[in-house]
């Protein structure tokens, strides 16, 4: 007996549907990713301002938290004195005093405290300080 192959259509691999999937995937990825992103300074109320960038090039995260009438200053998440703050950074290579530093200052500290600060960065030589704030 003749057994009679039919020739139907050719098989084909639909790319529309595949495209879309990798494509979702791709996204969920990306958001994934950026919520997992390192925030380098403490939990700090900051102010607000219309234009904030914030700089991935930076040598050190600074935080000023208030505390009664002090301040509490961090360098990264440690917790230090003025003194210590302007002899670690003021030690450092010529070559990290080039890059920005990002200066996390809450809300509620008054500009005699951040310049006390301020001041301290500067005699440690660096020049490239930038105030970190919420953007409105």
């Amino acid at each position: 007996m003749k057994i009679v192959r039919r020739h139907g259509k050719p098989v084909r691999i639909e790319m529309l549907p595949l495209i879309d999937i990798v494509f979702l995937l791709l996204i969920f990825f990306i958001y994934a990713m950026l919520s997992m992103a390192v925030h380098r300074g403490l939990d700090l109320d900051l102010p607000e301002s219309a234009v904030t960038t914030i700089s991935d090039q930076s040598t050190w995260a600074i935080s000023i938290k208030r505390r009664n009438t002090a301040i509490d200053i961090y360098l990264e998440e440690q917790r230090i004195q003025l003194d210590d703050l302007t002899r670690i950074l003021a030690d450092q290579p010529d070559e990290r005093k080039v890059q920005p530093v990002l200066l996390f200052a809450d809300e509620e500290v008054s500009y005699q405290q951040l310049f006390t600060v301020l001041d301290a960065l500067q005699q440690a030589g660096y020049r490239d300080i930038s105030l970190q704030a919420n953007q409105q």
